[in-house]
């Protein structure tokens, strides 16, 4: 597939612009490195590419060097880099992938996780942070288009993209790159827009870091939000970490589970797969105002040590508000 690539690197903009755009890359890659206790990678770098004509972009982080047998905290790990939309419109599917810089595939156990923030946004379930717009692990879920739905962006919106790679394989890989297909819609005004959804991220550790110690044996971890706003959730899948087994959403407030997510797993434990599940054609399940949402997670460590940030249990869907304007309203307004 033949993609023109964007007159950007990191991004495009004035001269002064870029430099404080430098800075803050280089800040947010440092924090993230000395939060997550990682080196950073002196070779990786984002590079975008984008074909109008099929309204797909995608980016692309590395190369990183994977020696066998390495956790993710002995791995140097990529500084967080940030993505300048080019255009007002949607993105509407997320299409995750590893592949060596001739473009050979590579095994999906190579990435720990990686995450896309929209800077532009807060969550609209944890204020605190930056709006999760896409996430994949070693599982590596596409995420789908449900058509006539899409997440809505502006020319200029900064999407922050953090990624951490691992290689529990035998194998050496030193030439690793995170590949992510983006399809999108731009908006025209000849065409009827797409109705606006927004990630609802559903993680145990509440609106904390999702990273958790995975104690020995089999545990459970919960965690609940309150909702603050009506709407429908069109679909959820979900994000566990080796030796994870299932997760459950349950509206606690009306006692209905939502959904039961089962982890593909191998015969060691490794997540090999993450089920999603739509209730689009239903037209969503409905969630009101006020409604308490519990996310548990539940894992077997059979190592019989604990392993520290070895676990995450995440559901992740897209939500519907019923008041658009009101989720309108949350996008922070530009610095000057």
């Amino acid at each position: 597939m033949k993609f023109g690539i964007l007159a950007l690197l990191l991004c495009v903009s004035p001269l002064c612009w870029a430099q404080a755009e430098q800075q803050e890359v280089r800040h947010h890659g440092m924090m993230h490195a000395m939060e997550m206790q990682h080196l950073v990678s002196k070779t990786a770098r984002l590079s975008i590419s984008n074909n109008s004509a099929s309204q797909q972009m995608t980016v692309r982080v590395g190369p990183l060097n994977l020696p066998a047998h390495s956790e993710h905290t002995a791995v140097a790990q990529p500084p967080d880099f940030f993505l300048a939309i080019p255009f007002d419109g949607w993105l509407i599917a997320y299409h995750p992938h590893l592949v060596d810089s001739r473009g050979h595939s590579l095994p999906n156990r190579l990435l720990h996780h990686t995450a896309f923030y929209d800077t532009a946004r807060p969550d609209f379930l944890c204020s605190n942070k930056d709006e999760h717009i896409f996430g994949a692990g070693g599982e590596m879920n596409d995420w789908p288009a449900i058509p006539g739905f899409g997440y809505p962006v502006r020319k200029g919106d900064r999407i922050r993209i953090s990624a951490v790679f691992a290689n529990p394989t035998p194998k050496n890989y030193p030439d690793v790159f995170l590949e992510v297909r983006m399809d999108y819609k731009i908006a025209d005004s000849t065409q009827s827009p797409l109705q606006d959804v927004y990630p609802a991220w559903f993680d145990v550790m509440g609106c904390g870091d999702s990273g958790y110690t995975l104690l020995p044996g089999e545990s459970i971890k919960a965690g609940q939000f309150k909702l603050r706003y009506s709407g429908k959730l069109l679909g959820v899948g979900g994000h566990l970490h080796d030796y994870g087994e299932w997760l459950v959403l349950k509206d606690t407030t009306t006692n209905t589970t939502l959904a039961n997510l089962a982890a593909k797993t191998d015969l060691a434990g490794r997540v090999l797969a993450m089920p999603v599940e739509s209730f689009a054609a239903q037209g969503g399940v409905a969630l009101s105002k006020g409604d308490v949402i519990e996310v548990t997670d539940a894992y077997n460590n059979p190592t019989g040590n604990p392993i520290d940030d070895g676990a995450m249990g995440i559901v992740v869907g897209y939500f519907l508000p019923d008041d658009q304007a009101a989720f309108a309203a949350l996008r922070r307004k530009p610095n000057h």
